[in-house]
């Protein structure tokens, strides 16, 4: 399984890219607002410092759009951008007559805010290079949220399309091995959750029991009983 950041500020996305090994970075208005940084900025930053490499970047046009024409026009001059991006579009009757229409022109698409196995199989026939179910919000809502993404993979699986699952609005470590256990290809997380999920409280306590030990053993005081 990949890992994308989910995340918009540029320091923090290196600093994953570089000690982590994040594949790639998802990104969406809220990202952007929180980074502080105008649009043009952002996008540009991400562009130019990962310019030459293979790392998909998602990166969201206008939310306000809602004719395909103009989701298409806004796609295709932000995908010039960067090699790297992917444009991602909602999953709404037009967004999946942009994606389409995107595919046809070789422009990578992330179609976002899925939610039903349907609309997963309608953005893989679309011929979107990633599919984002989002989990996070379903399962505020009281939904089950496994058996969700365990579907959409079965059918993109059963029917070879190439799309790919990038399991979205993830809150914790359990849902990211829920989500590798479903056989997803790509979980996006944000920095936060990445980094909660390489932790456990019981690692703390052995590396405080380890620790004591060494130290009684430097102390000179080994085969005493342990404190």
């Amino acid at each position: 399984m990949r890992y994308f950041l989910d995340s918009a500020k540029l320091d923090e996305i290196v600093y994953a890219h570089d000690n982590w090994g994040i594949d790639g970075v998802t990104t969406n208005p809220r990202h952007i607002l929180s980074s502080g940084k105008p649009f043009r900025t952002v996008v540009g930053e991400l562009a130019d410092r990962f310019s030459g490499e293979d790392f998909p970047i998602s990166v969201e046009i206008n939310p306000h759009l809602e004719r395909a024409d103009e989701m298409v026009d806004q796609a295709v001059e932000i995908a010039a951008l960067s090699d790297n991006f992917a444009i991602k579009i909602p999953c709404t009757e037009q967004g999946l007559v942009a994606a389409r229409r995107l595919s046809a022109r070789e422009v990578k698409t992330n179609v976002t805010l899925v939610f039903s196995p349907s609309q997963a199989l309608a953005a893989a026939r679309a011929g979107a290079r990633f599919v984002s179910p989002f989990i996070g919000w379903k399962e505020t809502s009281g939904e089950p949220t496994m058996e969700f993404i365990d579907t959409c993979v079965t059918i993109l699986a059963n029917y070879g399309f190439e799309t790919e699952i990038i399991v979205a609005a993830v809150r914790n470590g359990h849902q990211i091995a829920s989500a590798a256990l479903c056989g997803a290809d790509i979980v996006t997380a944000g920095y936060d959750v990445f980094r909660d999920s390489f932790e456990h409280p019981f690692t703390r306590h052995g590396i405080d029991v380890f620790s004591d030990a060494w130290d009684r053993t430097e102390a000179g005081q080994a085969g005493q009983p342990p404190r």
